[in-house]
């Protein structure tokens, strides 16, 4: 299955941010690792802005010899709808750049659900949350965001799955829900502080090979 990573610098609270560097890589590079690992992901595209803020990136991204796309900087359902349609992807599974510590198990998992029935419009393990931000994994059909993109307003433009979750009863989602008893932490680098209270609870080694269930 093609992962699509979304990501972009021009973020406002942690501007840069997926170009940090965390143990020796920029947070980009530990996720597109992570994803590496995945057995049911054939392909990792990075989908960014054509926007000049993004430029560091798309160099980094060549650097390294990872695909990506340019599209739209701030309508990001447009930006990566495009994307699915150019590799003629008739689904695809959604991963947010500034998620160093995604889970690859998680991603199979996903990816093994919506196998088993490929009729679904969404897979989904946010609706409702019950993993820790950082850890959201979503496949979506294509054509059910190309039917629906015009009638997104900004913000769910920009967020994407928003419009899905809040007309739910239209759409043939399936939610998979964390059973680990253990309380875990935030693992989104939404900001500065996220990112200083992961590296104090997760250190170098653990970051490599990180899985909420180990």
């Amino acid at each position: 299955m093609l992962a699509i990573v979304q990501a972009r610098c021009s973020s406002k609270r942690f501007p840069n941010k997926i170009l940090k560097i965390v143990h020796g890589k920029p947070l980009i590079h530990h996720v597109i690792l992570k994803l590496l690992k995945s057995k049911k992901i054939s392909k990792i595209i990075v989908a960014t802005s054509n926007h000049k803020s993004d430029e560091k990136l798309v160099k980094y991204l060549k650097k390294i010899k990872v695909q990506f796309f340019r599209g739209s900087l701030q309508n990001v359902a447009k930006r990566i709808l495009d994307l699915a349609l150019l590799k003629k992807k008739k689904f695809f599974i959604r991963i947010s750049g500034d998620s160093p510590l995604i889970d690859y198990k998680l991603v199979d998992q996903a990816i093994s659900i919506f196998n088993k029935n490929k009729k679904y419009d969404l897979v989904t393990n946010i609706f409702p949350r019950s993993f820790p931000k950082g850890q959201s994994v979503e496949i979506i059909r294509t054509n059910i965001l190309k039917k629906n993109i015009h009638k997104m307003g900004k913000l769910e433009k920009e967020h994407v799955t928003k419009y899905f979750y809040r007309y739910s009863k239209n759409f043939y989602i399936k939610n998979f829900r964390n059973k680990l008893k253990t309380r875990l932490i935030k693992l989104a680098v939404d900001n500065k502080k996220d990112l200083v209270k992961i590296l104090k609870k997760i250190d170098k080694k653990k970051f490599k090979n990180y899985s909420i269930y180990d």
